[in-house]
């Protein structure tokens, strides 16, 4: 089996899971809580691409989901369009915008390339609190119109939870099928040596600024589901500490594994929910168990379950050799 048809497998498995858990959990804050992990899911997946696979750190992706949201919200809510077609026009515009900024910060380096997008992030946060008469200021927008299909409404967090984890899933899918392509092997010869990558003749400047584009393409999506399914946004939600969240969620996962943008999306979205009864230590603790992730498992949640797996299969086998 390739490891294309093996992902897709893994992958429909997983998907029947996750649309199995509302028939047995109907508790709405859970699923609230869920939907967020998809849409984190969504946002960490694109980003997985740009840093785990092209090897470029951005810390600007806060700035990608909040033009989702805010643009999607404000065509619906002053114009009275569709939300589906609000949310094509918002992910076109941001795909305009992230080549706008690809062109100049991609041929950055390092920490001038993390600066450069936290720069980007900054500015989006600012004028969403400036441009109060437009965004809403510090007090956000309400009464952001709901999908429909129809004259059926995606208005409970059940109903959004097919919604988004049709969406989240469908952009690993995607994301699956880009990393076993051709772009994918090119992807992953910059993030080893662009001097090398180019002298094997890849368009490396090309390579970085359309999976650049796609990442922020997907996060666009997640920013318009996020204001369509909450009916309300305010600035707090797309600032800085957003993109740090999302980084470490691409790092506590695994670095160049979409899986791990899962499993990282999975694992720390909820535990500020989990730590709400230690109120008073909720940060210590947070810090604490990403630095134990990172400590003893350096290749992230991902890398330590292949190993694991690996660890345990070469046992079994040793187990029938003495046999």
């Amino acid at each position: 089996m390739s490891p294309l048809a093996r992902d897709r497998l893994l992958l429909l498995t997983m998907g029947a899971m996750i649309f199995s858990i509302p028939l047995v959990m109907r508790n709405p804050y859970y699923l609230n809580v869920l939907n967020i992990v998809a849409l984190n899911v969504l946002v960490v997946a694109g980003l997985t691409l740009l840093i785990g696979y092209a090897g470029q750190i951005s810390l600007g992706h806060g700035g990608f989901y909040a033009m989702g949201a805010y643009i999607s919200a404000l065509l619906a809510i002053h114009l009275g369009w569709n939300p589906w077609i609000t949310t094509g026009i918002a992910m076109a515009l941001t795909g305009m915008i992230a080549l706008i900024i690809g062109i100049p910060t991609l041929r950055l380096r390092g920490h001038y390339l993390v600066m450069a997008t936290l720069g980007f992030n900054l500015i989006v946060y600012i004028l969403l609190i400036q441009l109060d008469d437009i965004t809403g200021g510090p007090s956000g927008l309400s009464r952001i119109p709901y999908y429909t299909i129809g004259t059926w409404g995606f208005t409970t967090d059940l109903r959004c939870y097919w919604l988004v984890w049709f969406f989240a899933l469908l952009g690993l899918f995607l994301a699956f099928n880009l990393v076993h392509s051709r772009m994918g092997r090119a992807l992953m010869a910059i993030r080893e040596s662009e001097v090398a990558a180019s002298c094997l003749g890849i368009e490396t400047w090309r390579c970085k600024t359309e999976v650049f584009i796609v990442s922020a393409l997907m996060a666009s999506l997640a920013g318009s589901l996020y204001a369509h399914y909450m009916s309300f946004i305010s600035p707090k939600t797309f600032d800085i500490f957003y993109s740090i969240e999302v980084v470490a969620m691409v790092i506590v996962g695994g670095i160049g594994s979409l899986w791990g943008a899962l499993l990282g999306s999975a694992f720390l979205t909820p535990l500020p929910y989990l730590l709400h009864f230690f109120e008073e230590y909720k940060d210590l603790i947070y810090g604490a168990i990403f630095m134990g992730v990172l400590i003893f498992l350096p290749q992230g949640l991902a890398g330590g379950l292949v190993k694991l797996y690996q660890k345990r299969r070469l046992m079994s086998q040793l187990k029938k050799v003495q046999e």
